[in-house]
């Protein structure tokens, strides 16, 4: 089903609600070619959810499951950077609708922690060719409703948690997109007419264990440094016993889980 945006929506962007769908970015790429311009599809429940290294990702009733696809300008840098763009219109986003106290922060470089717990994870996909992105999906799970079971997760990663379990507060998923898709406007019209570098500095003023030591890992290889923050293109910058690294891609882990 699609719809017209409440008051308030970014003008020409779609609206698609679905009551089940295998996963929102598989459907989002789906109707990239029948687009005349952005849109967000969310669904009520994906059966086939995934997170980022084609891991599960679990979605219970109640639980935000939602894609925005769109053609982005510039390459696949460019592209890759709409991460922090989305990151921060979550935080934007839930400190909107829950309050300016909510204790959230942003992990680099895809997850958005309330009480230092895991909320929210972004999942990018894209299509296209020689270097250029034809086609961006950006798919963004948030646990309104509950959590996923502690035993679902990995060894070492970050505990799992719910907004409503946290807070007591209860979002339905169409409230919480229509504050994510007016936070996303504001922020990406902010970097096509400024660049990069104030989301670099609004996602650091918001950033998690910032000058702290953390642990990157990228496949079977482990970086531990102090987290000194990102570089222009996004990337993670690491101060180790053999100097300054910047890290492109890693799942990052924190003292204690």
């Amino acid at each position: 089903m699609s719809e017209t945006g409440p008051t308030g929506w970014p003008e020409g962007v779609a609206r698609h609600i679905l009551e089940r769908v295998d996963s929102t970015n598989a459907e989002a790429m789906r109707l990239a070619p029948h687009l005349s311009g952005p849109a967000w599809v969310l669904a009520h429940r994906q059966e086939a959810g995934r997170g980022r290294r084609g891991r599960a990702w679990t979605d219970p009733p109640g639980n935000f499951a939602a894609s925005l696809v769109m053609r982005p300008e510039g390459g696949a840098g460019d592209a890759a950077r709409l991460s922090f763009v989305a990151a921060l219109a979550l935080h934007q986003a839930l400190i909107r609708l829950c309050g300016p106290h909510l204790n959230i922060a942003l992990k680099w470089p895809n997850d958005v922690l309330l009480n230092g717990g895991k909320l929210s994870g972004i999942l990018l996909e894209s299509a296209g060719a020689g270097g250029q992105v034809a086609t961006l999906v950006i798919g963004i799970g948030v646990n309104l409703s509950q959590a996923p079971d502690v035993g679902q997760v990995e060894a070492g990663a970050t505990r799992p948690v719910s907004l409503k379990g946290e807070t007591g507060l209860t979002i339905t998923p169409e409230e919480f997109l229509d504050a994510l898709a007016i936070a996303f406007d504001d922020w990406h019209r902010q970097m096509r007419t400024y660049g990069f570098a104030p989301i670099r500095q609004a996602w650091l003023a918001r950033a998690a264990k910032l000058g702290e030591t953390i642990t990157a890992r990228t496949g079977t290889v482990e970086t531990t440094g102090v987290f000194e923050g990102i570089d222009e293109t996004g990337a993670l910058i690491l101060m180790t016993p053999r100097g300054k690294q910047a890290i492109p891609a890693a799942d990052i882990y924190f003292s204690g889980g």
